[in-house]
């Protein structure tokens, strides 16, 4: 606690933002961290609670100490904050801007007042830390002799691979693609994250170690079996990258696409690349099919590229703007959230059912379907309801289902690997000896891949966590 009456004295502040109509002419960042003493102030916040449930099991998945690094941002110990930070967060620039704060729907004085701006705080000390150079590569004093393959790298297999190598280990990272960063890289649009921040980290790592073997794709190019004739252990981060699908009448109509490979495109063409097959939404009207962040995202995209009308639809009936009695403090409140995308123009409908698509030479040009509320556990139609709308570009947002299950998988499975009953890769979630390994011996899983779709917070803390049972593993070995 920095000051007792600071939550008395001072309000609640976050980043400021750009306007609307000048954010959407780029695709940059366009929220700045706290001034200094904003942040002073808002560190101030912080209350002596007893019980700080903000870095509890309903707060941070990643375990930042945030009451400490709260009070040390409040007494400007700048240097301690960021010590303070790394010692849990290996990447606290990705989580201050992508996160969704379960920490603050946690914090206690969220109870009765809006909560302390903890991810505003963590994102203002590691862009501080960065700017005074401070952020220093850590490679290990003595190599173990021990060599680790870790397939993927989103955030969850970075967490692992730079744990690993800090513990003397050499830790190579098999990606598919032709630069690091999983969604990190080509799922999360560039005006919530710009690039070079994973450009740096990964940079940080090579210095501190870290291979990285990129457009090789684990179970196409090179074969797991590969991997463990030359490793001791395997790490599986690939993440949960199967899209779920509608299957409607009139879905194989040209204009129907994934979010992913919409919003995939974009990133591409935003560093740089020739993108021939681009799926653009300039002067479409667009219908975003799906109520959650890789929505939004589809929206402040389609925002940018020109779109001439978006409609964002969920199959749930609109979330109450007040915290609801079904999830009560401190668990993350089920709530209508707006997005900086969704404040950039965008028509909201909620609790529709699309029950298919029409489509003129071979392309869509309408949507149509009807309301729904929802009754003992199932979607019940709304008569007199039925709508059908244009549709040009119709882009699904409705979340993964589980892990590629061809590829590397299909191989894995062969050898014996054992999946869960949502098909993620089956493997214990903890610190007791033996989580996170999989059926197969020195093969372990973390992230999404284990856990199946979830919160960049969750990857990382899987990652370290994940690493710490493969060391574990690794100096058992003679």
């Amino acid at each position: 606690m920095g000051k007792p009456t600071g939550f008395k004295e001072f309000s609640r502040k976050v980043p400021e933002k750009d306007p609307v109509e000048e954010r959407k002419g780029h695709y940059r960042e366009f929220e700045r961290p706290l001034d200094p003493q904003t942040a002073v102030e808002q560190g101030a916040r912080c209350m002596d609670c007893g019980i700080p449930f903000c870095h509890g099991p309903q707060g941070c998945p990643v375990d930042n100490l945030i009451p400490e690094f709260n009070e040390l941002v409040h007494k400007e110990q700048w240097r301690d904050a960021l010590d303070n930070l790394q010692s849990t967060n290996n990447f606290p620039e990705f989580t201050g801007r992508l996160c969704p704060a379960p920490c603050e729907s946690a914090c206690t004085l969220g109870i009765t007042d809006p909560p302390v701006s903890i991810k505003a705080i963590e994102r203002t000390i590691i862009d501080r830390a960065f700017q005074e150079g401070w952020v220093e590569p850590r490679p290990p004093r003595v190599l173990s002799g021990k060599s680790v393959a870790v397939v993927g790298s989103g955030p969850a297999g970075l967490a692992c691979a730079q744990q690993l190598a800090r513990a003397g280990h050499t830790v190579t990272i098999y990606e598919k693609n032709d630069r690091p960063g999983g969604l990190l890289r080509y799922g999360i649009p560039d005006f919530k994250m710009e690039k070079w921040h994973i450009d740096r980290r990964v940079e940080q790592m090579k210095m501190e170690g870290v291979k990285f073997r990129l457009n090789a794709h684990v179970g196409r190019d090179i074969a797991i079996k590969t991997l463990q004739a030359e490793h001791q252990a395997i790490v599986l981060a690939g993440g949960a990258e199967e899209p779920r699908d509608l299957p409607v009448p009139g879905r194989e109509l040209a204009g129907i696409h994934f979010a992913m490979d919409f919003l995939t495109g974009q990133n591409r063409k935003n560093a740089g690349d020739d993108v021939p097959d681009l799926i653009s939404a300039a002067g479409k009207h667009v219908i975003v099919i799906g109520g959650g962040d890789t929505g939004s995202d589809c929206v402040g995209t389609s925002n940018r590229q020109g779109a001439l009308s978006i409609t964002q639809i969920e199959l749930f009936p609109e979330p109450p703007r007040e915290r609801p009695s079904d999830t009560p403090w401190p668990t993350y409140p089920r709530i209508l959230r707006t997005s900086t995308s969704h404040e950039e123009g965008v028509v909201r409908k909620w609790a529709v059912q699309t029950r298919g698509f029409r489509g003129a030479g071979g392309r869509v040009t309408h949507i149509y379907g009807n309301e729904v509320r929802f009754e003992n556990g199932q979607f019940v139609d709304i008569p007199g309801t039925e709508f059908e709308w244009p549709a040009d570009l119709v882009l699904l947002a409705m979340g993964f289902v589980h892990p590629v299950q061809h590829g590397m998988l299909a191989e894995l499975l062969e050898m014996g690997l054992e999946l869960d009953a949502r098909k993620n890769v089956k493997a214990d979630f903890g610190l007791h000896q033996g989580a996170f390994a999989t059926s197969i011996p020195g093969i372990y899983a973390c992230g999404d891949m284990r856990r199946g779709q979830s919160l960049i917070v969750w990857a990382i803390s899987e990652g370290r966590k994940c690493a710490g049972q493969v060391h574990r593993f690794l100096s058992r070995q003679r």
